[in-house]
């Protein structure tokens, strides 16, 4: 049986993580694309090297041209400028739109049947240009967000509570920004609601952390942004689509009249197999919850009008 190929477009701290990552748990082949040549060709030469000592034979190299990732099965896309100190992912709109055009026409040209995973920031609107641009199903382009933010908040109730972060279950639903949505009804440790652990007001600081995380570690990192967490949340994705483990995650999908929402892509709980998104779940949210979602996809609806008037000035 042919092994799987892995088309990672970016070979920056997330690309190089993604593909030291697929060789680990051996996913299958990985090629690296970057612009800048000697860094794909260099990360993918280090990652190779360290097959005998870690036990992995799968292929890994590194590439300048876009023709090398033809017949990926999952094309993981973190091309783009990162955020520094004080930027917003909003900021990046203007940066990232012509390069995430790039990207998408040549995963359509060279891997059309690939499942494709996007990472790059603001999320929201580079997942929307994705799938606009290469003309794919909604099932087969998904945003890489709620994976993430879960797994911070989670982070940081097993932090509070000095428990494993495997007791904790938690789901933050929303646009992948400062309005995200923490569903504190849908937060458990080893099946206790969190209310019942965390007193109000220091929950809704941990979640207020929660919304900011990405922008704590761009406060410290100072020259970049996180990595090794991203890069963790997209493979969970990946391995899914892989093993048709059918698992139910939360990602930016693209919405046709569930929450109420039509037209956008937005941070959903839904079931990934090897059909990729295969069903969006549909939780019953507390009043609350429901109008801090429509804040939320209210931000997003606004990105993506922005997104589209750089678009239209750029031609």
């Amino acid at each position: 049986m042919a092994r799987k190929k892995i088309a990672l477009i970016g070979a920056g701290n997330i690309g190089g993580t993604l593909a030291h990552l697929c060789a680990l748990k051996r996913l299958g082949d990985v090629v690296m694309y970057d612009v800048i040549d000697g860094v794909p060709q260099g990360k993918a030469l280090d990652i190779f090297e360290a097959g005998p000592i870690e036990g992995y034979d799968v292929n890994i190299t590194g590439t300048t041209k876009y023709d090398d990732i033809k017949g990926a099965d999952v094309c993981i896309v973190t091309a783009g400028v990162a955020r520094k100190p004080g930027m917003s992912r909003d900021d990046l709109l203007g940066i990232n739109c012509k390069i995430m055009r790039e990207v998408s026409e040549n995963i359509a040209k060279y891997a059309p049947n690939a499942f494709v995973i996007v990472i790059t920031n603001p999320l929201d609107a580079m997942v929307t240009l994705c799938k606009r641009v290469t003309g794919f199903p909604k099932n087969r382009v998904v945003g890489q967000a709620g994976v993430l933010d879960s797994s911070r908040y989670r982070t940081f109730i097993a932090q509070e509570l000095n428990v494993s972060v495997q007791n904790v279950t938690a789901m933050v639903l929303g646009g992948h920004g400062d309005d995200m949505v923490p569903v504190r009804s849908y937060c458990q440790v080893a099946g206790q609601p969190i209310e019942r652990l965390i007193p109000a007001k220091r929950l809704e600081e941990i979640e207020q952390r929660t919304r900011q995380a990405g922008g704590e570690i761009v406060a410290l990192l100072k020259t970049g942004s996180a990595f090794y967490s991203p890069a963790s949340a997209a493979i969970q994705m990946a391995e899914a689509h892989l093993f048709d483990k059918k698992q139910v995650l939360p990602c930016a999908a693209y919405l046709e009249g569930e929450y109420g929402i039509n037209g956008v892509y937005f941070g959903v709980p839904v079931q990934i197999g090897a059909g990729g998104v295969e069903r969006v779940i549909e939780l019953d949210l507390s009043e609350k919850e429901k109008k801090e979602m429509q804040v939320s996809v209210g931000h997003v609806q606004e990105l993506v009008t922005a997104m589209d008037k750089v678009l239209a000035a750029n031609g």
